[in-house]
């Protein structure tokens, strides 16, 4: 859950409530292809519920990640409008929230304000990844006793930005109907 918290941590409250309008719910079955390498993404999505496995061909379909309830999925290929590089595989039931590409991206090219803040947590969710893959490689330091938590938003309040986000997915799970797990 911790990524999305990045991301809802950084919109405000109208962003989510235009998320919320914009966004399809969908379900999605086991073993449902979500996002299928090199093929066009057509959406930006939140995984609500359940768990998504991320592949890459070239690398015999091994298994590089498992992606859980709150992560923000399809987001690199948004941002370099090129088809993706991994696939992404629905490991059981699954439930997301669809942001159709058209409508996100009509919605950045109208709305100044969003499209800093949703950019910004975009930065920050793929920062948290890239810092995650490092850790896993073994080439991160060890925490110092002041090193910023990847939840903290730079303006020293990170548990405050972190209650906020923690509401707002609440928020935006009662709107969409889902009942946390």
């Amino acid at each position: 859950m911790q990524k999305v918290l990045f991301f809802l941590g950084e919109l405000s409250d109208a962003d989510l409530d235009w998320l919320i309008t914009s966004g399809e719910k969908r379900e999605v079955a086991a073993g449902t292809v979500l996002i299928r390498e090199a093929q066009p993404v057509d959406a930006l999505y939140i995984l609500l519920e359940g768990t998504l496995v991320v592949s890459v061909e070239a690398m015999g379909d091994r298994e590089l990640a498992r992606l859980h309830s709150g992560e923000v999925v399809g987001e690199m290929s948004f941002i370099e409008s090129r088809p993706p590089s991994a696939t992404v595989k629905s490991l059981e039931q699954s439930l997301v929230l669809a942001l159709p590409r058209r409508m996100l991206a009509a919605k950045l090219e109208e709305d100044v304000g969003f499209a800093s803040r949703f950019y910004r947590a975009l930065a920050i969710l793929l920062s948290s990844r890239l810092r995650g893959t490092v850790k896993q490689l073994g080439d991160a330091p060890p925490p110092s006793s002041n090193h910023r938590s990847g939840s903290e938003s730079g303006n020293g309040d990170g548990l405050a930005s972190r209650a906020i986000a923690e509401t707002r997915l609440q928020y935006l799970m009662e709107q969409l109907g889902v009942k946390r797990r």
